[in-house]
């Protein structure tokens, strides 16, 4: 059996149970009930994936997976290919936003070299996973083989195994790719079934002429690769890359292990359409924590009928929106543990007055 299909057969959906006993607890605590908003939905998501009250502070791990797209020979991005390499190297210094934002939530940032088209030797604290120097052109053909494309999704199950070993309880995704909006513009107008021109945004800054021709190139892909929206392991295969397969994979690990995953942007919410086609449930898992500027990331946050924490106008990706939501997780978890009862303040609830 690969490790992908025991993975699968091991994720089931958290037990209603505990979220009831959640919001038994919130609702003794002192303020009018569910006045606290989505602080007290994010409790009970917490609780009821991990299964444990009450919740302890979180060991906040975020990964940022990063891969070269071959799609970036046609001029689809407004910055060369050679970023990608040069952002791990900042993100390795602790130079990036994601890693000045992971400092704010108290999050270890793990960086993944997914398939990034750079030698990088031995670098410390760089995870080296490379399937390939990035991915083919999906203009002119499959971006890659079916068997790359589990591969880089079974490396993501596999490093969330190892950070369940290490005792992560809150998972965040990132990414590093240029054209990786490119890839995940086509992912999210095949699985959710919506036109090229409505899920392609502008991604690292592109003009008007350059979107269009970003659209063109995209339905081009489209056309000659006719990916199966019944197969995600094919559409991963055909219009993906490295560092969203190994996000989705990311996800599905934590799931099995019920750990509850915050996902970043457009990219990480294009890896959780691949996750949650592969095994539906995994969506319970899954806390959106922002809304980018990104078109697509709008229509997949709502085929997955995830709600955005944040909307910041922010579309840099890396897992910097991931982060954020990280704090919002701290503080739920605050609310549930350190606020007084009713009773324990003195205080009249409504059904004493």
């Amino acid at each position: 059996m690969s490790k992908l299909k025991f993975t699968l057969d091991q994720i089931a959906l958290p037990d209603a149970e505990w979220k009831t006993l959640a919001q038994k607890h919130l609702d003794k605590l002192t303020k009018p009930p569910g006045s606290l908003g989505r602080l007290e939905d994010i409790a009970k998501w917490v609780i009821q994936v991990t299964g444990k009250f009450p919740p302890q502070p979180p060991k906040k791990m975020l990964f940022t997976f990063a891969a070269d797209h071959g799609v970036t020979d046609e001029g689809i991005s407004a910055y060369p290919k050679s970023v990608t390499a040069q952002m791990v190297y900042n993100f390795l210094n602790g130079g990036a936003a994601v890693n000045v934002l992971a400092r704010h939530a108290d999050a270890e940032v793990r960086v993944i070299d997914m398939g990034v088209d750079c030698d990088f030797g031995d670098l410390p604290g760089l995870i080296k996973r490379k399937i390939a120097q990035g991915t083919q052109n999906m203009a002119s053909g499959a971006a890659m083989h079916r068997e790359a494309a589990e591969t880089s999704v079974q490396t993501g199950i596999v490093l969330a195994e190892e950070a369940a070993r290490a005792g992560v309880t809150l998972l965040g995704t990132g990414e590093m790719g240029i054209g990786n909006t490119t890839s995940s513009s086509a992912i999210t107008a095949v699985l959710c079934r919506c036109p090229v021109e409505s899920v392609t945004g502008r991604g690292t800054g592109i003009a008007d002429e350059a979107l269009l021709h970003k659209q063109a190139v995209i339905q081009q892909a489209l056309d000659l690769n006719t990916p199966d929206p019944n197969d995600p392991l094919d559409v991963l295969s055909k219009v993906g890359g490295f560092e969203i397969g190994g996000m989705a994979g990311l996800m599905l690990g934590a799931a099995a292990h019920r750990i509850p995953v915050v996902i970043d942007g457009f990219i990480s919410t294009a890896a959780a359409l691949i996750a949650v086609a592969l095994k539906p449930e995994v969506k319970a898992y899954l806390l959106a924590a922002h809304q980018s500027v990104e078109p697509g990331h709008r229509i997949a946050l709502q085929s997955l009928d995830l709600s955005p924490l944040l909307d910041f106008n922010m579309r840099l990706g890396e897992g910097t929106g991931a982060a954020l939501g990280m704090t919002m997780v701290d503080a739920a978890i605050k609310i549930v543990n350190e606020m007084a009862t009713f009773e324990q303040a003195g205080v009249a609830n409504k059904e004493s007055v």
